[in-house]
């Protein structure tokens, strides 16, 4: 007989769940104008709204905080972080940002113009937001196999070669900077990509003479998928297959708050000295001294430490599990999920969930809604909210998928919060054919509205 699976790790410290009633959080979601976003945690029994910066750090880690060093130039903490960056993705230059989304600012304002197109793998929010907003086009290339939820393709996060050649041979030389790949793919599932994939990719930049960027927030756990997935790297180590994915591209962006374990940060890494200055300059502008980058010296070295941690393999065997757990026994209940499970979350199909409900009616936000009223679990919709309008004809987009995300936080949550979700998610799915109506938009922002917007019942 198997043992079974446990946490590879003890909990020293805990912080108190705030318990409410359903009575209560009805007031409190419209309190918020129905926008998830807008709740206090006090208010929230468990929190999946995010897997970025929620996630719980390392007696280790904790003892790096106390070695910061704050020093404006040239800390030992940044020099730590650096080396640390260098050697796990082989890249020759670093520079350290608040956040992944800041990471995006800097590169995309030293790389996209307007009329640019940039395609890659289903880009999520905050990097769609920033292409858009310099009025350049994010174009989506992902494999058809990622919008089926059943189908059981072990890289749904590949981009589709036929696709892409088709969008490098439709626009003449100097629209399209780069290519943009995201491991894992958030906007898919948190699929991962196949190293078979990126070498195509690659390959077909070098041919079309682009560059080839990779959105690294999930690289770890992409890297385990690979090993447990793709026969060639099955004997490799976690720390090998890393450096094999960075080795395929120009540079990366990264979002630290994601698999560097910690509760803010993130970076650039890359090759050429000339993206490197002008990175620089937008960097000092946007961010601080480029020694820095808006972070301080104690969360520096916090994220040199997590980025070692989170490239261990017994760590990641218990993340990606704790995800599948939750996943199978959603699945037991006939609950229709995204398959296989993701690394970091697990995505219920809200289309075929409240099929009642009209999708102009936003059936993700609809469903998070109640499963937030029934049981006070916070999850995000991944649906048209999420993908805003047309920047040109400012229409409602639909996706092809409209979703729920449960982001799992890392070393946070037990087995048994798991099991709370997954029984709390089959209560609401018993009922779910009273829900016929959905929500309108009362309020929204021009762009990346989903995280302000303001909703009405109707």
């Amino acid at each position: 007989m198997d043992l079974p699976y446990i946490e590879p790790y003890k909990i020293k410290t805990v912080e108190s769940i705030q318990l409410s009633t359903p009575e209560q959080r009805k007031k409190w979601i419209e309190e918020a104008s129905y926008n998830l976003f807008k709740l206090n945690s006090d208010q929230v029994i468990i929190d999946l709204i995010t897997d970025s910066g929620t996630g719980s750090m390392s007696d280790k880690q904790w003892s790096e905080v106390m070695l910061g060093d704050e020093s404006y130039a040239g800390s030992r903490s940044f020099l730590k972080l650096e080396k640390t960056v260098k050697d796990l993705t082989g890249f020759t230059h670093f520079i350290p940002t608040h956040q992944g989304r800041a990471a995006e600012n800097v590169l995309f304002s030293a790389l996209v113009k307007e009329g640019d197109f940039i395609p890659g793998n289903a880009h999520f929010d905050t990097t769609k937001g920033h292409i858009e907003y310099r009025k350049a086009s994010a174009v989506d290339c992902t494999i058809d196999e990622a919008f089926d939820i059943a189908i059981d393709h072990p890289f749904k996060g590949n981009i589709d070669l036929q696709k892409l050649e088709a969008i490098l041979q439709k626009y003449p030389k100097g629209k399209i900077p780069f290519v943009l790949m995201t491991i894992t793919c958030n906007s898919a599932g948190g699929q991962p990509v196949s190293i078979e994939n990126m070498r195509a990719v690659r390959a077909l930049c070098n041919q079309y003479e682009i560059g080839f960027y990779i959105d690294a927030a999930r690289f770890a756990e992409n890297a385990y998928f690979i090993k447990t997935r793709e026969e060639e790297f099955a004997e490799y180590s976690i720390k090998e297959i890393v450096k094999e994915i960075f080795s395929l591209a120009d540079g990366m962006t990264m979002s630290a708050k994601k698999d560097g374990l910690v509760n803010m940060g993130g970076f650039i890494a890359l090759n050429d000295p000339k993206v490197y200055e002008s990175c620089s300059t937008f960097a000092i502008m946007y961010e601080g001294f480029v020694t820095y980058g808006g972070m301080s010296g104690r969360d520096m070295g916090a994220l040199a430490q997590g980025l070692l941690e989170g490239v261990e393999f017994d760590y990641l065997e218990s993340r990606i599990q704790q995800t599948a757990y939750l996943g199978k026994r959603l699945d037991a209940f006939d609950i229709p999920v995204l398959k296989p499970f993701g690394g970091h979350a697990v995505y219920i199909d809200a289309a075929k969930f409240v099929p009642e409900i009209p999708k102009e009616e936003y059936q993700a936000q609809s469903l998070a809604i109640e499963l937030y009223i029934v049981a006070g679990i916070r999850g995000v919709e991944i649906g048209a909210l999420l993908a805003d309008r047309d920047p040109v004809t400012r229409e409602n987009r639909f996706p092809k998928l409209e979703m729920v995300r449960l982001a799992i936080p890392r070393r946070t949550y037990t087995l048994s919060h798991m099991e709370y979700v997954a029984v709390a998610i089959k209560k609401v799915f018993d009922t779910r054919k009273e829900a016929k109506r959905g929500y309108s938009i009362k309020w929204e922002a021009p762009i990346m509205r989903h995280f302000t917007v303001q909703l009405e019942k109707n």
